[in-house]
């Protein structure tokens, strides 16, 4: 019987940087993994930072918009949003404009990788539209700034829910939600109030509540503990640098921001223009974004070859980036994972 031709319409989102580098190595990798499996890609491709606003003036092109609303996947490499300038980060901006609610942040060892965590295998569900990064703020006077912390019940339910239903699919035995609600007791106190409603609903995922403070030093103490993370925005975005330090830092973890209508897949990494265009960047993170988005586009078996490919590099240790010990360039690790299919 004929193999079924399924063609995927991806906006592909290169950055700048090294964006450009990580993303042609991501892309090509998933070619050859996805190909001899009737699997295709169209690629709609947009700049989007730095180089979107000097070619365009603009920094999110309002054709990057209607990319994402169309195809409703995007593959994003690191962008540059400049410092100050009055432009808020690319990544909220994005977040917003989609209402991608659940920032998703799976933090996994791979093999081969000299650590004193071994074996980490934990997952953060951080809310990703409002908390502190609603950007609202105002000058009460010219000595004191004010910022609004905005937590809703409908934001706290559907990362909630997002959380516990991953849970109870994949296996996952308990979800801590993280909280300062001893202090913040009406905007934290509402977001643990919606936690504990969706648990109710989880019999088989056992629910615990940790203190943001607490949680940090028991992530350096015992991370082995955690198994989700459920927390709000500001939270989550601190903890998921800290967690990927476990597993060899940024570089590494993939990143996925999910919403009812659309999803975003990225690195959270920078753009490290110091080395961009010198064949030096480690594309693993983006790599593990598209996996990822390989599950969500439903293409399981192209994932698994994926993943299984790149942590076969991993183990084998003769074709790593310099960032993680190896001598070997973007080029070489690319065509390591794309031999290892």
């Amino acid at each position: 019987m004929a193999q079924t031709q399924r063609t995927h319409r991806i906006t592909l989102i290169p950055g700048d940087g090294i964006g450009p580098e990580v993303t042609d190595a991501t892309v090509r990798i998933l070619e050859a993994a996805s190909t001899p499996l009737g699997c295709s890609f169209d690629w709609h491709r947009y700049d989007a930072g730095a180089d979107a606003f000097a070619k365009t003036g603009e920094y999110i092109p309002k054709a990057l918009y209607e990319s994402i609303e169309q195809n409703r996947v995007a593959l994003k490499g690191p962008v540059t949003t400049p410092i100050g300038g009055g432009f808020s980060s690319i990544n909220v901006t994005l977040r917003k404009k989609f209402d991608l609610y659940a920032n998703f942040r799976p933090v996994k060892s791979l093999p081969g990788l000299k650590s004193n965590y071994k074996n980490i295998d934990l997952v953060i569900f951080r809310e990703n539209t409002e908390d502190l990064y609603t950007g609202l703020e105002v000058m009460i006077n010219p000595d004191i700034a004010q910022s609004f912390k905005i937590i809703t019940r409908k934001g706290s339910l559907r990362i909630a829910q997002a959380a516990f239903d991953f849970a109870a699919k994949h296996g996952r035995k308990k979800i801590h939600a993280i909280h300062k609600a001893n202090i913040m007791k009406l905007t934290d106190g509402l977001f643990l109030a919606c936690c504990k409603q969706v648990a109710n609903g989880f019999a088989g995922v056992a629910y615990a509540e940790h203190i943001i403070d607490n949680t940090c030093m028991q992530l350096v103490l015992n991370p082995w503990q955690y198994d989700v993370i459920l927390t709000e925005n500001l939270y989550g975005d601190i903890l998921s640098d800290l967690c990927s330090a476990f597993v060899g830092g940024l570089g590494l973890v993939p990143g996925a921001n999910l919403g009812a209508e659309c999803a975003i897949f990225e690195a959270v990494h920078g753009s490290a223009p110091d080395i961009a265009g010198q064949d030096k960047a480690n594309p693993t993170a983006v790599l593990q974004s598209a996996v990822l988005m390989l599950h969500h586009l439903g293409e399981a078996e192209a994932a698994g070859k994926v993943q299984a490919a790149i942590e076969a590099v991993y183990a084998a240790g003769t074709s790593l980036t310099r960032d993680v010990g190896g001598t070997v360039g973007t080029g070489a690790f690319r065509d390591a994972v794309i031999a290892a299919l």
